[in-house]
């Protein structure tokens, strides 16, 4: 490996693609859009490429904390009512979507990033950039530093076609229907905060609307309401207001709605072995149910337009 100017050891020979990121992403669900509904799951991927393991000082199981486990899946049968699903194959840990495209830690990487990253962001400092520097309660991901050309491949080879794909199903819901309506779907641990500050969240679900901001007020009433009817435990922005997605996408005066929804994973699995748990095929059918009458929310807003051209 090569050496890094401040001594330490540099992590990455550069090569042009991991070979088990071949395919970075995929979406799912019917070719055209039959509703002005978008799913998205940025960060339940699970292809750890062998070269990012070997340069980190954590196992798997501990890397693997910081996804969002198994939520491509719980959302995954509501492409049988039409609504079309996005899901990262990369793992959050390896690059995260739910970022500015160039949030990144200086001290990280070997060489002078770009004059334009955003090197001071609350998440950069809390170790949760673009390219995260930690995991779990603080937990330190890599060995040393690599060289700045590979967190720019990463984000020129993952980040932005992954987000040139989330926008292009967005304008083709609009197109048809006069609406997007985007679901950014994520988990939560079931504790907020470390070492004695930690506290439990009491919520089964977090809705986050930036506040009112990032989407129609009827559309997270309605998924607050329906949640709750299903048995939930629902809080509104609070521990989690709605990421960078949510707010990129969400501009609800041209007809665009973003929603964040955050599922606490001690409902659906072990959060220790990060195995499901009996409770994850019930969990998943009532976040479908509720995605389904979305869906119909969804299409009601759009016939308002008076250009639901894909209902016809």
């Amino acid at each position: 490996m090569g050496r890094s100017g401040t001594g330490q050891p540099s992590l990455y020979e550069m090569e042009p693609v991991e070979p088990e990121l071949a395919i970075p992403f995929e979406t799912t669900g019917p070719e055209r859009p039959e509703c002005p509904l978008v799913l998205s799951s940025p960060h339940s991927g699970q292809a750890y490429p062998a070269r990012f393991l070997a340069a980190a000082r954590l196992d798997e199981l501990a890397i693997r904390r910081s996804e969002d486990v198994y939520v491509d899946e719980l959302f995954a049968a509501a492409t049988l009512c039409g609504a079309r699903l996005l899901r990262a194959h990369f793992p959050r840990a390896y690059l995260d979507a739910n970022r500015e495209p160039y949030e990144l830690d200086p001290r990280m990487f070997e060489g002078r990033l770009p004059s334009y990253a955003n090197t001071r962001s609350l998440r950069v400092a809390g170790g949760l950039g673009t390219i995260a520097r930690i995991v779990g309660e603080a937990q330190e991901i890599y060995t040393g530093t690599m060289p700045v050309e590979e967190a720019l491949r990463r984000i020129d080879g993952l980040y932005k076609p992954y987000h040139s794909a989330l926008r292009g199903l967005m304008r083709q819901a609009f197109s048809d229907f006069g609406i997007a309506v985007l679901l950014d779907c994520h988990s939560m641990p079931s504790w907020t905060g470390s070492g004695a500050k930690q506290e439990r969240i009491e919520a089964d679900i977090v809705l986050g609307d930036r506040y009112g901001t990032s989407c129609s007020p009827a559309i997270a009433d309605f998924v607050e309401r329906e949640l709750r009817g299903l048995g939930y435990q629902v809080q509104r922005n609070k521990p989690y207001a709605g990421g960078f997605i949510t707010e990129q996408y969400g501009n609800p005066g041209s007809g665009f709605h973003a929603l964040q929804i955050e599922i606490n994973r001690s409902l659906y699995i072990d959060e220790a072995s990060l195995e499901k748990k009996p409770a994850f095929a019930q969990v998943s059918a009532d976040l479908v149910e509720m995605t389904e009458r979305l869906i119909g929310l969804a299409m009601e807003m759009a016939r308002n337009t008076g250009r639901a051209l894909a209902a016809e």
